[in-house]
């Protein structure tokens, strides 16, 4: 069994020993072509809420939030142009509006909105994930790996401010048969 610095070691020698780059599969860039659809619409999202939330502390998450989506579909942007994969097509940003102007029948909830963007990571970790499992450049499967921390980073604070407010989504806890509740 191989424990983490061997692992790491298998991961970025090659890189530095300047392993011969072969071109990504289709594979590979399809789920990086996915994660940049799913940053950007997710940089639509962080707009949305920024425009209906008036909570200081849902404000500097959707914030950070925001300035991090951005920061990782420029690093992809680039990462397509240089590999010459086409690039998605992507929402325009959402101008700055009033959160107290929007009607509330069309007005999300803070709860609504915390619930929404917390899908959103646990789809890009997912995604990641996969794209992790089946990279063979290891120069691609590092993006995977940084970019994924940067999210679960996200995800953690992001899940500490839902436990807190009570809009955590639990499914049923689950007692097999027999077993003392």
């Amino acid at each position: 069994m191989t424990n983490i610095f061997e692992s790491l070691k298998d991961l970025f020698a090659p890189m530095a020993d300047g392993e011969r780059k072969n071109p990504l599969h289709i594979g590979e860039v399809n789920h990086f072509w996915l994660l940049l659809t799913l940053v950007e619409e997710g940089i639509m999202i962080f707009e949305l809420g920024l425009n209906t939330t008036t909570d200081d502390q849902l404000i500097h998450a959707f914030t950070n939030g925001h300035q991090s989506a951005k920061d990782v579909s420029e690093r992809l942007r680039a990462f397509f142009v240089n590999e010459g994969i086409p690039l998605p097509p992507s929402s325009q940003d959402k101008p700055k509006s009033d959160p107290n102007a929007v009607p509330l029948g069309v007005k999300y909830t803070d709860e609504e909105l915390a619930n929404l963007v917390s899908a959103k990571v646990a789809a890009e970790i997912t995604l990641i994930g996969q794209g992790i499992a089946l990279c063979v450049r290891n120069d691609a499967c590092k993006m995977f790996f940084e970019i994924q921390f940067e999210i679960f980073k996200y995800g953690s604070s992001l899940k500490k401010l839902m436990r807190e407010r009570g809009w955590l989504k639990v499914p049923p806890y689950y007692y097999p048969p027999g077993s003392p509740n």
